[in-house]
């Protein structure tokens, strides 16, 4: 599924301009997958580990408030809460920053469960896309959380991986899968990480050891 190209952006899309992939900017490392995989879990103890800031996802903290199922008129709501948390951390962030996902998830769970997603949020997307996603895998226990969705169960959370796997590769973003659980979740995507900075002329001595 490639990103949708509009041909009018929004003034909201074209104000979007902090990218990470600007040179010199922070590097951004987006924790990002399907419902009950442990996201906001591991995205929390990486920035606890590598000593920067984080924003939080931003459909938990929009369903706490509404306190019911999300629908289409969601999501753009969404999107822009999730913009505005990220560049809170942005502000903060000096070399790194971690994000518990970002608006590819927006993209993903629109596209999925509605069959659409505005396409300013897809404009926003690439423009403001990460430098590395942690793709969290579908290896954890299925616990429902909170009436999120009505059709979430353990069958849309195999077919969302899918989507996930398929988006970001045709948007040719740098990616990869962690599994395990606990500790070993979080060394995975630590040793990722620290890869991923040697690899891109980062310094990998600013990742201690789990």
């Amino acid at each position: 599924m490639a990103w949708a190209t509009p041909s009018r952006v929004t003034l909201i899309a074209k104000t979007l301009h902090n990218s990470c992939r600007q040179p010199g900017a922070p590097v951004r490392i987006v924790v990002t997958g399907s419902e009950c995989t442990g996201k906001t879990t591991l995205a929390h103890t990486l920035a606890r580990y590598l000593g920067c800031p984080w924003s939080p996802e931003a459909a938990r903290e929009y369903l706490a408030r509404k306190r019911s199922a999300l629908t289409a008129a969601d999501v753009e709501p969404i999107a822009r809460q999730q913009i505005a948390e990220e560049d809170r951390a942005l502000d903060q962030a000096d070399r790194l920053m971690v994000l518990d996902t970002d608006l590819v998830s927006t993209l993903v769970y629109a596209r999925y469960y509605y069959g659409e997603c505005p396409q300013w949020i897809a404009q926003a997307a690439r423009t403001r896309s990460g430098n590395l996603y942690l793709l969290c895998d579908i290896d954890l226990p299925w616990v429902a959380d909170g009436p999120q969705r009505d059709r979430a169960s353990p069958a849309a959370r195999s077919a969302i991986h899918a989507l996930f796997v398929t988006t970001l590769n045709q948007a040719g973003l740098s990616w990869r899968l962690v599994r395990g659980q606990g500790k070993q979740r979080t060394q995975q995507a630590l040793a990722v990480v620290r890869q991923h900075l040697v690899e891109n002329g980062g310094v990998d001595n600013e990742i201690p050891a789990e």
